[in-house]
This record gives C-alpha cells, structure tokens and sequence, in this order.
C-alpha cells in the first residue's frame, strides 16, 4: 500500500474513483466527483495535502484538504482547515483504507503547520482519527443553533493551544455547494461518465420510507 501525492494525469480516474465511492451514499447518485473536478482550480484547494492511495498499482483511495474560516464571536476571521471528499473504492470499504489514508494525511498536514481540522462526518468512523464533536470546542456549525451537540460536526485540533479559549462558527467553504449552485453545468459534467442507476435508499440525507 503506498500513499504519494496524486498528480494531474490521475484527475479523471481520481474523480471516477470518488464517484464509485460516494454513489448513491447521501443522495441518489452523487456530486462530490465535480466538487473535486471544480476544487482543484480554487484558491482554498491545498495542493500539497491532495493524496492517492495505490494498492497492487490500482488506485483505490483519496483525500483532498481546503482552507476554511471560523467567525468569532466578535466578528473576527480565524483561519482554519477542513478536507474531503475522502473516497476509497467499493472494494476496499470498512477495511481500514480510509483511515491508513486520513491518518497519513493529518501527519502531513501538521507538518505545514495547520492547527485546527473540522468537517461533518460519522463520529464513529472518525474518532479514531482524533476527531470529537466541535461544539466541546465551541465551534458552532452554521446551520444549527449554537447551544446544539451537532452529531455529525467534528474537529480536531492539530496543534495544542492554536485554537486556545475562543468561540466561532464554522461555515463549509463555497466551493463544496458547486453542483448546486451550477445544477446545469454539473449535469453536463455527469454526462461525461458513464450512466449508473440513481437510487433512493435508507440511510440517504432526507430519507423517507
């Protein structure tokens, strides 16, 4: 199993790769694929924490990071970081893969000296990667009310005392909204690959039996 950055000849099958990952997960279907396809032309895309994972020369994971923003209390930017999508192929899952992969990553991005992670994910999943719920940070996620332990909010902090006593909002950056803000665009995109079926399952954002 070996980690390296991915590199621009890998963009397509990377993307294809996220697609197969996250296909019929959240939504029927999916967007992260053109999210990555978009992010990587947006100043807050971090190139340099933009990995693959490769086993037996096949490509069968990724993970890319992002700048971010947290607004204190009295209307202050704090700089701060987020990542994903994080893929691993379908025949890789519930593994270990992903957080070989997320681990790895979070290393290297201390190593730049990035001080503070937050994303919304499954805190079973990403607790063992040093993750817990960022309302024990008073970080607020933007679309709930500040007093909630929102569940699926989560953050870390990378370097002891960067985040220190503050309080903030975190709100995701624009460019993870892309698909919908641009539903044309992105379908055109989609268009691209090749058909799967869309389904609505259990477990989906939304879902209702």
């Amino acid at each position: 199993m070996i980690i390296r950055l991915e590199t621009p000849k890998e963009y397509r099958a990377v993307e294809n790769l996220t697609r197969e990952a996250f296909w019929n997960v959240y939504r029927p279907g999916c967007t992260e694929h053109y999210v990555l396809n978009q992010y990587r032309k947006n100043p807050d895309f971090i190139p340099k924490l933009d990995f693959v994972m490769e086993e037996g020369n096949r490509i069968i994971g990724h993970v890319m990071f992002s700048k971010a923003e947290l607004v204190l209390e009295d209307g202050t930017v704090f700089p701060s970081w987020t990542f994903g999508p994080i893929s691993i192929h379908p025949d890789y899952k519930r593994k270990g893969y992903g957080l070989k992969l997320l681990q790895y990553a979070i290393e290297k991005a201390k190593e730049m000296g990035i001080g503070l992670l937050q994303m919304e994910g499954n805190i079973e999943f990403y607790k063992h990667a040093g993750f817990d719920l960022a309302s024990k940070m008073k970080i607020h996620y933007h679309a709930e009310p500040k007093e909630s332990d929102v569940p699926y909010f989560l953050a870390q902090e990378l370097i002891p005392g960067y985040w220190g006593n503050r309080e903030g909002t975190y709100c995701p950056p624009k460019g993870y909204f892309i698909a919908d803000e641009n539903p044309e665009a992105f379908e055109a995109y989609e268009a691209t690959f090749p058909l799967k079926e869309k389904l609505r399952l259990p477990g989906q954002l939304g879902y209702e039996e």
